[in-house]
């Protein structure tokens, strides 16, 4: 056995192409399911044209989680070489995703793949990747990495700024009602992962920019519990929004890093277009 651990994510991890690419991360894509058509998240769609699709049909796409032979397919080749895995999962609150893997790591061999439920979602996940990413490099082994892991999952903050209830409605995850009179008040709601679950934190009402703030404000009176190593601020269809953020918080904290990431087709089309969502750790 050659010893090596590759950390596998799936789509929803949301990290910048170029550090997928870097360090060599397997992605395994969900599915974004268009009627009769089921498109690879990243692959085979982008947000772009899932929101074209969007306005074209009038309706949402379903999403689906890869199936334990997808995941056997990825792990596969490594296993075969001798490397371990250890796949970083999105929540399973959210969907099968992690219980498919699991099917897919009792189907190989024995102790060579170790799932991780990350109970969360976006660059929520990626920021536990990278983490492990790092462990890895700084030599760690497998049970270092998994106790690493599971003392930070519930260190991770993550929370959106939604722009619009329309995609929230369709998804049937607010009502008509609720969709009709947040868009006469100009009410925009902030979603925040608690437990692997995505949960209204509160709510603001008139301009975006407003939220905006009140998510900055927010994390900056945390700032002294953030693990300063990374911030990572995501966006679907809103480079500038999410440039004002990033350029506040890395004037406003100590973080080495604060970095620009795009959601992908999952993300997007459940919380919609101009969507910004701001992650971090605090420290243990």
């Amino acid at each position: 056995m050659s010893g090596q651990i590759k950390i596998f994510a799936d789509s929803t991890c949301d990290l910048p192409p170029e550090w997928i690419s870097e360090h060599q991360i397997g992605i395994v894509p969900l599915y974004v399911v268009f009627g009769e058509d089921s498109l690879r998240d990243g692959v085979d769609i982008t947000p772009i044209e899932l929101y074209a699709k969007v306005d074209q049909t009038g309706a949402l796409p379903k999403t689906a989680a890869p199936s334990p032979s997808d995941f056997m397919a990825a792990f596969t080749p490594y296993i075969e070489q001798g490397d371990q895995i250890l796949y970083i999962s999105l929540s399973s609150e959210l969907s099968s995703t992690y219980q498919n893997a699991l099917v897919a790591a009792e189907e190989l061999p024995a102790g060579q793949v170790t799932v991780i439920d990350s109970r969360n979602l976006s660059c929520g996940i990626g920021l536990l990747v990278m983490k492990a990413v790092q462990a890895v490099k700084n030599g760690s082994d497998m049970p270092q990495i998994v106790d690493m892991l599971t003392s930070t999952i519930n260190q991770v903050e993550c929370e959106f700024v939604i722009d619009t209830l329309e995609y929230l409605y369709k998804g049937g995850r607010c009502s008509g009602m609720q969709n009709l009179i947040g868009s006469l008040l100009k009410i925009r709601p902030v979603i925040k992962v608690d437990d692997g679950v995505m949960t209204p934190a509160y709510k603001v009402r008139g301009k975006k920019e407003k939220a905006l703030e009140q998510m900055l404000a927010n994390a900056l009176a945390k700032a002294g519990d953030m693990d300063n190593d990374l911030i990572i601020v995501v966006h679907t269809m809103a480079e500038s929004e999410a440039k004002f953020l990033q350029q506040a918080l890395q004037e406003k904290t100590g973080a080495r890093q604060v970095v620009l990431s795009t959601a992908g087709c999952v993300i997007s089309s459940h919380c919609g277009p101009q969507t910004v969502g701001l992650m971090y750790t605090k420290k243990i």
